[in-house]
């Protein structure tokens, strides 16, 4: 009934087969990246090329319409407004959130500096902060009654009060203010983890070779934090391409004085959601997609990326 003591029991040739599997070196990497490519392939590959679809389709009509709703979108004045709005956001956001936080991050990596752990972490909790509430804050800030936190500073002064959500320069302002005060502190702890991964013996033979601490800075921590930097510009491409949120909690909707705080994601929403038109706010969606890659494409040529990862 029973096996004899020289046999080997099936079932543990089948656990011995089982250990083989998982635990060999040509098969455990797949093993290990199949809930990766799974993801990947059910919520972006496959939406991806649904939204292909949908963009030569008008929904509603349920008509296939060819290339129409990218015809109507090369002379829809409001979608380039959109755009361009988008991209003055990222710009600005590019010019203020990767230098100073870089400069910041230097400041709190140097001996000088005491109590460096408070200052991260008052850093960043804005980043912890919802949208929603940071944006409703900064609407009453920038309200335009004299008594709005703005306001007040410009009447200390002896200024008239100021319409500051009504006007293109002032929102902007606003905007890249409260993108400021979120994703400061985000940036300076990316900047902070590379210069902390930057050995201390390159500064000290530095110092005694008579280097000045702008030279240690521009010479030792700015080229070799460059992953980094390049990591938070390509991070900060996208995410200044693709807000919506706070523009959105800004202006108490989505329908600013003339288009003035549309970004290329509201006028999404504003066909497929508010207006129902889903094949032309796929043609939008990808036409972002296909403008967020060639940007960064090109700042990863510029910045050498490419050639870095070929050699």
């Amino acid at each position: 009934m029973f096996p004899a003591a020289d046999q080997p029991v099936p079932i543990r040739k089948g656990v011995c087969k089982m250990k083989k599997f998982f635990y060999s070196k040509k098969i455990a990497p797949y093993v290990f990246i199949c809930p990766f490519v799974i993801t990947v392939l059910l919520f972006w590959l496959v939406p991806i090329c649904n939204g292909v679809l949908l963009s030569f389709q008008d929904v509603l009509k349920e008509q296939w319409v060819g290339f129409d709703n990218y015809t109507r979108l090369l002379s829809d004045k409001i979608f380039m407004k959109a755009l361009w709005n988008s991209f003055k956001y990222m710009a600005g956001t590019l010019v203020l959130l990767i230098p100073f936080p870089m400069l910041f991050a230097t400041l709190l990596n140097s001996r000088l500096m005491k109590k460096a752990d408070l200052f991260k972490s008052v850093y960043f909790i804005p980043a912890l902060t919802s949208v929603v509430v940071a944006g409703t804050i900064f609407r009453l800030m920038f309200g335009e009654s004299s008594t709005s936190l703005f306001n007040q500073v410009l009447g200390f002064f002896g200024a008239a009060p100021v319409k500051w959500l009504k006007g293109a320069g002032t929102s902007y302002f606003a905007l890249l203010l409260l993108a400021c005060w979120r994703w400061t502190g985000v940036n300076i702890l990316y900047f902070l983890s590379g210069l902390q991964s930057i050995p201390s013996d390159l500064y000290e033979a530095a110092a005694i070779d008579g280097a000045s601490k702008w030279q240690q800075f521009s010479k030792i921590s700015v080229p070799l934090v460059k992953p980094t930097t390049v990591y938070v510009l390509t991070i900060s491409i996208y995410a200044g391409l693709s807000m919506f949120l706070e523009s959105n909690m800004l202006f108490k909707g989505n329908n600013s004085p003339n288009n003035i705080g549309l970004t290329i994601v509201g006028y999404l929403y504003r066909q497929g959601v508010e207006k129902r038109a889903l094949g032309y706010a796929c043609a939008v969606g990808l036409i972002l997609l296909l403008v967020v890659m060639l940007v960064n494409i090109i700042q990863l040529k510029i910045t050498g990326t490419f050639k870095e990862g070929r050699e």
